[in-house]
């Protein structure tokens, strides 16, 4: 008995779906893992993220110098190379940790017409090419994270505990956070976080250079959709796990949900109230 083509096909493209989750979710539960460990601070997430909600002073006065690790986490951050690219490693790994399940729809619709592209004779790209430019975007958002991460703890702005220690500045951030959460370009990114096929249809190029380039334009709008809310981490802290996790579900559900758009203008309201309360408490 012949298998007819379309069913062969068919069970190509599941066995494709079925490498391309196994991949996605192996490096996000890595990423998860790795910052969990601390993402080489020589803290836990959980250690760090309770320090940074107790402060500095409290935690040393109650719980006392836990170790060398912890005594380095309370002395100014000495940038040398290495620690440099320490922080773009962890920036990058969270980003890849909140950002990658919410790209997920878009690389896995990459895939499928990736291989029906194959099937009519067209040259085939690995998935990986596009979600590496995907996650290249995201590589050059944590490099600009890292610099004002520096210039935030020399002038005193963030601790050495990576939690902004000026409640004025982290009011300003939520008051522009919220002002761009209701913003058309906000929106606009949105749209194209939110619409994989027609993101997709409109500008697909085939071959390893296009797909390197669709990974990059999406990374592109993702980083304008979110570069904001993922700045709000020097508010609540870089490396607090449970702001890390709330904002990473909030990105998931602005992309994915039916009513993703009004829950960012909401959003977008919450911050602005939130901040302008910070404000008026400080002032």
């Amino acid at each position: 008995m012949t298998v007819p083509i379309d069913a062969t096909l068919e069970a190509v493209v599941r066995r494709d779906r079925l490498v391309v989750v196994t991949a996605l979710t192996t490096v996000i539960a890595l990423s998860w893992a790795y910052l969990l460990s601390g993402a080489g601070m020589g803290m836990s997430a959980f250690e760090m993220t309770r320090v940074s909600q107790l402060g500095i002073a409290r935690s040393m006065s109650e719980e006392g110098m836990a170790g060398m690790a912890g005594m380095a986490m309370m002395t100014r951050a000495v940038w040398t190379p290495g620690y440099a690219v320490l922080m773009f490693l962890m920036w990058w790994v969270m980003m890849v940790a909140m950002m990658l399940p919410g790209a997920a729809p878009v690389i896995l619709l990459f895939a499928t017409i990736n291989r029906r592209q194959r099937e009519a004779g067209h040259p085939y790209v690995a998935t990986g090419i596009f979600a590496f430019g995907y996650l290249a975007a995201w590589a050059g958002f944590s490099l600009v994270a890292v610099v004002l991460q520096w210039g935030f703890e020399r002038t005193g702005i963030l601790s050495s505990m990576l939690v902004a220690t000026n409640a004025i500045f982290g009011g300003l951030l939520l008051l522009a956070a919220g002002v761009y959460q209701l913003t058309p370009i906000k929106h606009s990114c949105l749209r194209h976080c939110r619409a994989p096929l027609s993101f997709l249809s409109t500008h697909w190029v085939r071959g390893a250079r296009g797909a390197l380039r669709m990974g990059l334009l999406q990374g592109a709008f993702c980083v304008g959709c979110c570069w904001l809310l993922m700045g709000l981490m020097f508010c609540g802290g870089v490396m607090n796990f449970y702001w890390i996790s709330s904002l990473a579900l909030f990105v998931l559900f602005e992309k994915t949900v039916p009513a993703g758009h009004w829950l960012a203008y909401a959003t977008g309201v919450v911050l602005l109230i939130w901040g302008a309360g910070m404000l008026a408490l400080n002032f």
